[in-house]
């Protein structure tokens, strides 16, 4: 299960998307060897974009969000927020240049960051994005991503950064789809062991992301944002 886990988080962001490959993911990665028609990575209904990046989280937090939209410029805000929070729908390239379905066209991962988050790695989400529409390749892009952290043009990554996932119409990735409702923590050069994740009993299940160079906790919860119950969580407690 982490393996397959790792393997879709490295991307959507990271855990919880597919971040990290296996054996599936590089026929994933065959499927997707390069970008495709901008179109299709497109929303058309610049309202339905925002109704699905605020499924990501509750309405308590979602409703008073700001809302990026992607167009053929990249991301823009659609709806200015009062609470802080940012809540957009990731597409592929958000994972890491090594994520197997980096390029695939049909990801869509709503996601609600919290503002420490937002301003650092949402904010190197929508400089990737930027990127990918001039048309850098997968290894430009990894060095950009490189010289902007080296450089530190972004903030650091505040000590409570962290997103919200828990919306029931997520697409991460051709196999799991939508995976599961969860909470993730951004932490830069934290070791597993220092949250007890990825052990025998432990809900915390984490992963390097090298590239964006921090650690990745994720949490899943038994609720959608929408107040039903995951399925999946229920079928984990009666085995």
């Amino acid at each position: 299960m982490h393996k397959k886990l790792l393997s879709f988080l490295t991307v959507a962001l990271l855990l919880p998307c597919g971040l990290f490959s296996t054996t599936s993911g590089a026929k994933a990665q065959n499927a997707y060897p390069g970008m495709a028609p901008l179109e299709q990575y497109l929303i058309p209904d610049q309202n339905a974009e925002i109704a699905l990046a605020r499924s990501a989280a509750p309405k308590s937090i979602a409703d008073a969000a700001e809302v990026l939209v992607l167009g053929r410029n990249g991301y823009t805000t659609a709806v200015k927020g009062s609470n802080g929070f940012v809540c957009m729908v990731q597409r592929g390239w958000s994972g890491s240049t090594d994520f197997s379905d980096f390029w695939n066209p049909k990801q869509r991962a709503p996601i609600c960051f919290n503002a420490p988050a937002a301003k650092s790695y949402g904010a190197l989400i929508v400089l990737k994005t930027k990127w990918v529409l001039a048309g850098k390749s997968k290894v430009e892009i990894g060095k950009a991503v490189e010289s902007t952290l080296d450089k530190k043009e972004l903030p650091p990554l505040g000590p409570a950064a962290m997103s919200y996932m828990m919306s029931k119409q997520q697409y991460l990735n051709d196999t799991d789809k939508a995976w599961r409702p969860h909470l993730m923590f951004f932490v830069a050069g934290v070791p597993d062991k220092s949250w007890g994740a990825n052990l025998p009993g432990s809900p915390v299940i984490a992963a390097d992301d090298p590239e964006e160079r921090m650690t990745i906790f994720m949490i899943p919860l038994s609720k959608w944002s929408d107040g039903t119950p995951d399925v999946r969580a229920a079928q984990a407690h009666t085995h």
